[in-house]
């Protein structure tokens, strides 16, 4: 578990996704969060690289989710993140996203971490500025993508 000043992160257990992927209404959620489970469950050994990350308030409210997209060969990974509707505007993607990048590059084979969002998402594109990723020139499904590179 990664504790910030505010919040609680933490990689779901097998149980956590299973139950918050039967509770998901949106399709599109759903199906990637079903793709989470099934990469945990191919790459156990890489659980926390695969699992759906749990991000609450101190208090235990589920404010949103974080995840990784594997650990690359080449020392990447790609994160991806989003806090619920009316937790929004209060700088906890922020948090959350600096205590995951810290918690990554404590591993000595992470040389990146990268993200992509649509480049209508001034937000996130905000949260991954302030997290000191910048644009690699790259464009990816969501959109432009974002690098920052182990100090």
């Amino acid at each position: 578990m990664i504790e910030t000043k505010r919040l609680k992160i933490y990689a779901a257990s097998r149980d956590e996704m299973e139950r918050f992927i039967k509770a998901q209404t949106i399709d599109v959620l759903k199906a990637a969060y079903t793709e989470m489970l099934n990469g945990c469950l191919e790459h156990p050994d890489q659980w926390d690289w695969y699992a759906i990350w749990m991000i609450e308030l101190k208090d235990g409210t589920h404010i949103g989710e974080l995840c990784f997209k594997g650990l690359f060969a080449d020392g990447t990974a790609e994160i991806g993140y989003g806090i619920s509707e009316e937790y929004q505007n209060n700088g906890y993607a922020t948090e959350a996203v600096k205590a995951i990048l810290e918690w990554a590059f404590s591993h000595p084979e992470v040389t990146a971490v990268e993200a992509e969002t649509d480049p209508k998402n001034t937000a996130s594109k905000r949260v991954l500025e302030k997290c000191g990723f910048k644009p690699n020139g790259k464009i990816g499904e969501e959109g432009p993508r974002y690098s920052i590179f182990r100090c």
